[in-house]
């Protein structure tokens, strides 16, 4: 792959702890495929416990005197780190789509989203504010201030390999933690190219190490229990979610769960159905559907429902599914062989119980990992299209009667993390968006997320919130002083 790059430097292979390059202690690598080739593009360095714990040991140590500096010091570096992302973002996007398969024009709008994290959060590290508390006895004031947690540990995904990253280290970093993060295995080059960038930005050794690896659970055990980190964040499955929480209790770290989704699209009968089919296909099948906040259940009024079909077949029908390197695709593969597998049972479960497919269906042959965008037509609440997150590019069209059955049907999960809905009407607006459990409501919008939001869910969508103003919380502790004898 170097030779596709401006910069090869940019594709580093090995871990990077403390400020070093560095092999496994075991001489262990793992390969990274390409899900549209299938070709091993680069045998990366496999961390285990051990070096994690160095990581850990030495973010410890670098933390301190990074939190002892100006909030206005740390901003210039994490600000240098931006403009070098952002002068590398083609680089940066190519690895991308060689290691996730999406096509280069999502892997360059990732990349904008990653930077623009570093930047908002390096303005907002210089807005932790305290206060002051009137107390009782007048001799006496009380004050709170906020500090950083400390070290974070971070594991993140494979659908956003380098804005997963920045949405956590940036909040962090600028309030003076210091991370220890693990990238997904399918998609370690994106972290690890970012790591370079923040070295060459003079980020200070030891303040973020990249510990990639093949066996998630030694490095997520180190991380879990050792006492020296403070703050757990994690973005995955609500399964891996629930066991990594139940493992920080231990210590008492602090935790974010950004977890699974089962997002509704829900399109009343006052809708546009051409603008509401256009939402919903670019809400479901964005990163070949492979999304947390995609649309998983679009949920029709019956009115509409075969107007709603139509437009839809026609957005599908404009889709080229290809090699994201080809600048024709506007839809590439999913990550792997087995999630292939995954989404095709799905779909074959409701066409055994009656669904019918209006389009797509076309399952990748052999070794393959692409899927045709592909609409369910006549599904029901029993099927697993319904209760499951896809995360592929398959959407089921239920139908409904009455905007109190909408909200049922949208509030019939134990996930709650975005949810959408396409209507005229201002009071059915405020209806339903507070009617629904969600943490996240687009009305008449499905690209809802920025760095400008506080992204999160509620019920078992995980806690805690990244981005906006409110992205910092979670990296900071409140300290109550009080202050006594001022009458003396």
């Amino acid at each position: 792959m170097k030779d596709l790059l401006k910069d090869p430097t940019l594709l580093r292979t090995q871990a990077y702890i403390n400020g070093a390059w560095v092999d496994s202690d075991s001489g262990e690598t793992f390969p990274v495929h390409n899900p549209a080739t299938q070709e091993v593009i680069a045998e990366v360095a496999s961390i285990g416990a051990a070096e994690t714990r160095r990581a850990i040991e030495a973010a410890e140590v670098a933390q301190k005197p990074w939190a002892a500096l100006s909030a206005m010091e740390r901003s210039a570096v994490l600000r240098k780190w931006n403009d070098l992302i952002l002068e590398n973002v083609e680089d940066l996007a190519i690895i991308m789509t060689q290691e996730q398969g999406k096509v280069l024009a999502e892997s360059r709008g990732e990349i904008v989203y990653a930077a623009s994290f570093i930047e908002w959060f390096a303005e907002e590290g210089k807005r932790v504010y305290g206060d002051v508390f009137p107390l009782p006895q007048g001799s006496s004031r009380g004050i709170a201030i906020k500090q950083p947690v400390g070290v974070v540990a971070a594991v993140t995904p494979w659908n956003f390999p380098s804005a997963m990253l920045t949405r956590k280290c940036g909040p962090a970093l600028a309030v003076g933690c210091a991370m220890v993060a693990k990238p997904a295995h399918e998609t370690p080059l994106s972290m690890l190219a970012l790591a370079e960038l923040a070295d060459r930005a003079g980020l200070p050794a030891g303040l973020l190490s990249v510990v990639p690896g093949a066996h998630a659970k030694p490095i997520g055990d180190e991380m879990c229990s050792n006492p020296i980190v403070r703050k757990f964040t994690f973005t995955g499955s609500t399964r891996i979610g629930k066991m990594l929480t139940a493992q920080c209790a231990e210590t008492m770290k602090r935790v974010s769960m950004e977890l699974g989704g089962n997002a509704p699209v829900i399109v009343f009968d006052d809708a546009d159905p051409a603008k509401a089919a256009a939402g919903a296909a670019a809400s479901k099948y964005r990163n070949s559907g492979q999304t947390c906040i995609c649309a998983n259940r679009i949920l029709v009024q019956e009115g509409i429902y075969d107007e709603f079909v139509d437009e839809l077949k026609k957005v599908v029908g404009g889709f080229k599914i290809g090699d994201g390197m080809d600048e024709t695709s506007t839809h590439g593969p999913v990550i792997t062989r087995k999630a292939l597998e995954d989404i095709k049972s799905m779909v074959d479960d409701a066409v055994e119980q009656g669904a019918e497919i209006a389009a797509g269906g076309q399952f990748g042959e052999g070794g393959e990992q692409f899927i045709q965008p592909t609409i369910l037509c006549n599904v029901t609440k029993d099927m697993r299209v319904f209760k499951e997150e896809i995360f592929g590019p398959v959407a089921p069209i239920f139908k409904f009667k009455t905007e109190e059955e909408a909200i049922a049907m949208a509030n019939d999960t134990e996930f709650g993390l975005a949810a959408y809905l396409f209507t005229k009407d201002q009071g059915r607006t405020w209806r339903v968006s507070e009617g629904i459990e969600y943490g996240m409501v687009g009305v008449n919008e499905t690209l809802i997320s920025s760095t400008y939001i506080p992204f999160g869910g509620v019920k078992e969508s995980g806690q805690g919130r990244e981005g906006s103003s409110y992205g910092v919380d979670d990296y900071l502790e409140i300290k109550y002083i009080c202050i006594g004898d001022l009458d003396s």
